[in-house]
């Protein structure tokens, strides 16, 4: 079963409405597919989109990364030697996680489907279902609230709310509008995006504390490097602290482990390279009793199939956040992981059950 062929495309699609972080604002969702096909004629599908502020790739440079030094190295070998075959991926080049995530979850889509089983089962088979959370982007407090409204109504029964985009009060403001729009029963989880100093993320979120806002996790209040900086938060609150950019490798992890610097991580495909490293990250960080979300960048179906099929085999993965195919106007993707409202479900299929991929739609 060898590799003999890795093509990729670049694509576009448009976002229904511009997503806005404390460090950007998307209109169009841009990936890079990845398609590998083997001599047995299986194919397997992979997606990187470029997230320059967090992962510092480009459209430009996952093409180069993959077509110039990743294929190279890969074609030709045998699938069946899986460890020596993610070493190579791994040690191809230094960084370039999201590049390296798209062949990886290429590669993991022609295993399962080799085995016959969907990816989800052959990785652990955990559970068979996930719910997914929706994202209130950073806008003035009266916007935000009405679209945690709209999406309350919509179904959704968990918002994730991003913050650290102004002056801390107005962050504080903008949740306690949300908090009287939607009532005390739906969850309310934030991400402020390393957009809060230390002393900022305490003050703030011992604030929403007293104020009983009822917030049931913060992600990445303060920026990536400052270890020591997110155990001060996390020791100063009540509410569990998660680490996201701060945690791109098993290495990170450990640090953020063994320091005791967060309650959770985030851990996202773009970040660990895919999901050879993603697995190892979790069970380090199941091995310290820190449970862990799978979350996402800005990606289509292809991406966000891969990264559900991975949440779903594992136990200690406790949160998921997969909306991000809602946020695209179109779908270009037959098969793969479906909605039903916030119920994600998972095709039959085997590897990541995706049956057609219209790149004359998405084609940029």
């Amino acid at each position: 079963m060898q590799i003999k062929s890795i093509e990729t495309y670049p694509v576009a699609e448009p976002l229904k409405k511009p997503f806005k972080t404390a460090l950007r604002t998307v209109t169009v969702a841009e990936s890079i597919y990845v398609k590998v096909t083997c001599d047995n004629g299986i194919t397997g599908w992979g997606e990187a989109p470029p997230t320059h502020v967090i992962t510092g790739e480009s459209i430009a440079s996952i093409e180069y990364a993959i077509s110039h030094i990743i294929k190279p190295l890969l074609l030709e070998k045998s699938l069946l030697n899986r460890e020596a075959l993610f070493e190579s991926l791994a040690q191809s080049m230094v960084g370039n996680t999201s590049a390296k995530a798209a062949v990886d979850m290429a590669l993991h889509d022609c295993f399962a489907q080799a085995c016959g089983l969907p990816l989800y089962q052959l990785l652990g088979g955990y559970k068979s279902e996930l719910e997914t959370d929706y994202t209130v982007s950073v806008n003035d407090p009266e916007e935000m609230a009405a679209d945690a409204t709209q999406y309350i109504q919509e179904g959704f029964n968990v918002l994730k709310v991003k913050v650290g985009k102004d002056e801390i009060e107005k962050d504080i403001e903008r949740i306690r509008k949300i908090r009287e729009k939607i009532g005390h029963e739906p969850t309310i989880r934030l991400d402020a995006n390393q957009g809060w100093t230390v002393k900022e993320a305490i003050y703030a979120i011992q604030r929403m504390e007293e104020l009983d806002l009822r917030i049931e996790l913060v992600e990445q209040p303060v920026k990536a490097h400052d270890i020591e900086g997110l155990k001060r938060v996390t020791d100063a609150t009540q509410t569990p602290i998660m680490a996201d950019e701060s945690v791109f490798s098993p290495h990170q992890a450990k640090q953020v482990l063994e320091t005791r610097s967060t309650d959770l991580i985030n851990i996202k495909l773009m970040k660990s390279g895919g999901i050879h490293q993603a697995m190892q990250i979790n069970k380090l960080a199941e091995s310290y009793g820190v449970p862990c979300m799978v979350g996402s960048m800005i990606e289509t179906k292809i991406g966000i199939t891969a990264a559900a099929h991975f949440a779903a085999s594992q136990k200690n993965v406790r949160f998921v956040d997969f909306d991000a195919p809602l946020m695209l106007l179109n779908d270009s993707i037959e098969g793969g992981v479906t909605y039903n409202g916030r119920h994600i479900i998972f095709s039959e299929g085997a590897g990541l059950g995706i049956t057609s991929v219209h790149l004359d739609q998405v084609l940029s």
